[in-house]
């Protein structure tokens, strides 16, 4: 199956070290991502959605700056494995906060992606006062 890779940025009034904690553990991102995320061992993550675990790899992170997360198994015919990707990042000239957001998975529909991560932004924003 095709792998498609969505981007989007949205802009919040957190500082990255505030929003950190949110897109880099478990009880961060239970809070808007996920409906229960556990942490296992050798960097790995439960992410539960519909009472379906997901176990993802914590592949790569810099504090302040941005984690991805590479979901385990879902590679097909020698492809790369789901992966979402978060950025966190600030402009100097207006001290705005931005956070992009890579999810690279087999689902192809653009506005059903925009839609999903337009709602997990919302919560988000709520959560920080954004």
């Amino acid at each position: 199956m095709e792998k498609f890779k969505f981007i989007a940025e949205y802009e919040l009034r957190a500082s990255p070290k505030m929003l950190f904690p949110y897109i880099s553990t478990a009880s961060g991102l239970s809070q808007w991502f996920a409906s229960k995320v556990n942490t296992m061992p050798e960097q790995r993550y439960d992410f539960q959605w519909d009472n379906e675990s997901h176990i993802a790899r914590q592949v790569s992170m810099r504090q302040n700056k941005g984690v991805r997360f590479e979901f385990l198994e879902t590679a097909e015919n020698g492809s790369d494995n789901n992966y979402v990707d978060f950025r966190v990042d600030q402009s100097e000239l207006t001290q705005s906060t931005f956070l992009r957001i890579t999810d690279y998975s087999t689902t192809t529909d653009e506005e059903e992606l925009q839609d999903l991560w337009d709602g997990l932004m919302y919560k988000l924003k709520e959560i920080v006062g954004s």
